[in-house]
């Protein structure tokens, strides 16, 4: 008759038999925040508790949770754990995992670029231009290229806004134009000369064939060969933008998520004045 210590070692051992994914021995790790090595966090600091969900191309089965695991142990995800699956249509199944990651990552060593802005209110803004600069900014607005969507767009431009903070079309000292979607780039340039415009703001949903960067760059190019570029502040904003890949892609700033028509509107006033000067 087997002790409780060696039945306790034999279940482990049979949870170890297939190649070793699994184990229920009790790791030891310390449990001090260190942002010099932060690992995820489930319900106790550095147990790198994480989860997952993928899919494959392969039938639901056995086979086709262990190729999951398999995987996430590749990742970098110890004692890997598959607790849903489901073949969405033939030969493809969708997984739910959980892991814990065995990487960290140096929190202190971190820069990213980010808009300069001092945050301000509606009335703060329409005060600092009227102050400042004496005259109402115009800002032409669009979705340009192929893309359809103009819920962003709208949230900024839109006198109603978006969650409580009304659009530009409600500032007193901002005359907005918005050209809505699928501009094509050229009709929103001439709308910018047209207008005397003085800030353009495009929206642009980021896709996987990477079409936003050719239409992006494509404007950049057209406001230079008119010879305006350097009298615009251009602005692009999308669910997916970063300040980084705005600025490399030659605008003056990138918004993304959470934005809301003051951040942007301080930005348009603030980088106006320092531009340009003030009373222009």
């Amino acid at each position: 008759m087997q002790t409780e210590t060696e039945c306790e070692d034999n279940y482990k051992g049979g949870l170890n038999m297939s190649g070793g994914l699994y184990s229920l021995e009790k790791k030891e790790f310390d449990k001090t925040l260190n942002l010099k090595a932060i690992k995820p966090y489930g319900d106790t600091m550095n147990d790198g508790k994480v989860q997952i969900s993928f899919t494959l191309p392969v039938p639901d089965g056995d086979e086709a949770v262990e190729a999951a695991k398999q995987l996430m142990k590749k990742m970098g995800l110890d004692n890997p754990m598959i607790v849903y699956h489901h073949q969405l249509t033939e030969g493809f199944t969708f997984f739910v995992g959980y892991g814990e990651c065995v990487h960290t990552v140096d929190y202190t060593a971190i820069t990213v670029p980010k808009v300069e802005v001092n945050r301000m209110s509606m009335e703060e803004i329409d005060e600092f231009i009227e102050k400042n600069i004496g005259r109402k900014l115009v800002v032409v607005g669009a979705t340009t290229g192929t893309d359809a969507h103009t819920v962003g767009l709208d949230a900024i431009l839109n006198m109603k806004g978006f969650a409580g903070h009304y659009g530009l079309e409600r500032y007193k000292m901002f005359e907005v134009y918005n050209m809505g979607s699928q501009v094509p780039n050229e009709e929103f340039v001439a709308k910018a000369i047209e207008v005397k415009a003085d800030a353009l703001l495009v929206s642009q949903t980021v896709t996987q064939k990477n079409v936003h960067i050719k239409n992006l760059t494509h404007l950049i190019e057209l406001l230079e060969a008119e010879g305006i570029r350097k009298d615009l502040i251009v602005v692009v904003g999308g669910p997916r933008i970063t300040h980084e890949l705005a600025k490399e892609l030659g605008y003056d700033a990138g918004f993304g998520p959470g934005t809301f028509a003051e951040d942007v509107g301080a930005f348009i006033a603030q980088e106006w004045v320092r531009r340009f000067g003030e009373k222009k």
